[in-house]
């Protein structure tokens, strides 16, 4: 018999380095690539579509049902194959709001899929640019199918380089980025990248760690949720 999977929803905050891309978009909207999407594990950066992180910034705020309604149906039309979020970047005292897109089979589909939202009511922010790398807090909320591989741990069901760790309590930024350190830096494991999250599930919300590495099994993820639970006491 397989593990239990259960489809949840996730709220995932984490930093990022942005910039923004001048074209393979629709003209006068302001779109981001995430350079660095896992600060915390060095073996993989984004080199091809399928592995970069876009962000395309709305031209106002959307409640979520409307940003999925407007994907699904784009989902049924097209014979596109991607992953959208929706998403809420902090650029100093700037706040945007916008669509995550993950796993473009290609580039050039970014504008293409823009026009589609725009078909679907939803509006881009035109006629803003930026220049240079910019640092960023993102937050991401959207639906997953989790697997668990043992009480409070979790794979992706759908990308087994990602997992959910669930720990005792919440941590805002900085706190999260203080036990972190003090979490990789009595490691000697296996590299990862953390993120903070949260997880509702089955009408309760979970405090979690999201981590990304591509060697997971339940002994080193429990032996990292074992480190975070030591150093958040």
């Amino acid at each position: 018999m397989g593990n239990k999977k259960t489809e949840v929803f996730v709220n995932l905050t984490k930093n990022d380095t942005l910039v923004a891309l001048d074209d393979k978009i629709l003209k006068g909207s302001l779109v981001f690539d995430s350079l660095n999407p896992f600060p915390g594990y060095y073996h993989e950066l984004p080199t091809d579509a399928s592995s970069m992180f876009i962000y395309m910034v709305l031209g106002k705020q959307y409640p979520l049902e409307e940003i999925l309604r407007a994907t699904q149906n784009i989902e049924k039309q097209y014979d596109w194959s991607f992953d959208a979020g929706k998403a809420y970047i902090t650029i100093g005292s700037t706040n945007l709001d916008a669509i995550r897109l993950r796993h473009l089979p290609e580039l050039d589909l970014v504008e293409k899929i823009q026009e589609a939202y725009v078909n679907q009511g939803i509006t881009f922010l035109m006629g803003k640019k930026h220049t240079g790398k910019l640092e960023a807090r993102t937050k991401i909320v959207k639906f997953l199918v989790l697997e668990e591989l043992a009480p409070s741990i979790y794979m992706n069901a759908n990308d087994n380089t990602f997992a959910y760790i669930y720990v005792p309590r919440y941590l805002d930024a900085e706190e999260f980025i203080k036990v972190s350190m003090d979490v990789k830096y009595n490691w000697e494991g296996h590299e990862f990248d953390a993120a903070n999250a949260s997880v509702y599930s089955n009408g309760k919300l979970y405090e979690a760690v999201r981590i990304r590495s591509d060697k997971m099994d339940i002994e080193y993820l429990s032996a990292i949720q074992k480190l975070y639970e030591q150093k958040m006491k």
